[in-house]
C-alpha cells in the first residue's frame, strides 16, 4: 500500500450543490494559463536536448587567393615626388620598397588544408614564407600551392626578398581545433576569393 503523497499545491474549492467539489473559476484559470504557458515553452525550445559531447572539427578545405600589391615603390617617383627623397641615400625608404600582401592575415582551424592561389600581377619577385613553407613568387605570374595547418598558433609570413622587408608581412592565425569543436556546425570561417 503506497502513501499518499502531500500536495504540493492545494487550490480552493467551490461545493457544489449535489455534493461534489471543484477548483474555484479564477483557479481554474490560473492552471489553464500555467498549462498554455508551459506548452508555448517546450514548444518554442523544440531543440533537440544538447548535445553533452560536440561534435570534433572536421577540417576543411579553404582556397584562398593572395595578391602581391606595390605600395610605395621607385616606379612611383614622378607620380609622387615625395618619394625622391624617401629613396634617396639616407632617405626614409633608402634601399627599401613597400610591397603588401592582400589579405595580410589568413585564418585557419589547425588540420586544415589551404588551397594557396598567388597572383604577382607585376615584374618584382616576391616570396611567400611561413617557418615551415616557402613558395617562390615569380614576377608577372600566378602561382598555386597546398599548405595543411599544424598546431594552433600565431605564424609570420614575410617575403625573403630583404629590399621588401619588414614592410612586406603578414600572419597565418591558426585556431584550435578542439576550440572550434562545438562551433562545427556553423559555416567555415569567410575567406578572401578571387
Amino acid at each position: 500500500m503506497t502513501k499518499p503523497q502531500p500536495a504540493l499545491f492545494t487550490a480552493p474549492v467551490v461545493r457544489r450543490p449535489n455534493g461534489g467539489a471543484r477548483p474555484h473559476g479564477a483557479v481554474r484559470r490560473g492552471i489553464a494559463v500555467a498549462i498554455t504557458v508551459a506548452i508555448a515553452v517546450v514548444t518554442a525550445c523544440g531543440a533537440p536536448p544538447a548535445n553533452p559531447r560536440p561534435a570534433a572539427y572536421q577540417p576543411r578545405t579553404r582556397n584562398i587567393t593572395v595578391t602581391t600589391v606595390p605600395l610605395l615603390v621607385k616606379e612611383q617617383i614622378k607620380l609622387y615626388p615625395f618619394l625622391k627623397p624617401a629613396f634617396a641615400k639616407g632617405g626614409v625608404l633608402d634601399g627599401k620598397e613597400v610591397y603588401a600582401f592582400v589579405p595580410s592575415t589568413i585564418t585557419a582551424v589547425a588540420g586544415d588544408t589551404l588551397r594557396l592561389t598567388f597572383v604577382n600581377p607585376e615584374d618584382d619577385a616576391h616570396s611567400f614564407v611561413l617557418p615551415d613553407f616557402a613558395v617562390p613568387l615569380p614576377g608577372g605570374t600566378t602561382t598555386m600551392a597546398t599548405y595543411v595547418t599544424k598546431a594552433a598558433g600565431i605564424y609570420p609570413i614575410t617575403c625573403a626578398i630583404a629590399s621588401h622587408l619588414p614592410m612586406m608581412a603578414g600572419q597565418l592565425v591558426v585556431l584550435s581545433a578542439s576550440a572550434m569543436a562545438s562551433d562545427s556546425a556553423k559555416p567555415p570561417l569567410a575567406q578572401p576569393t578571387r
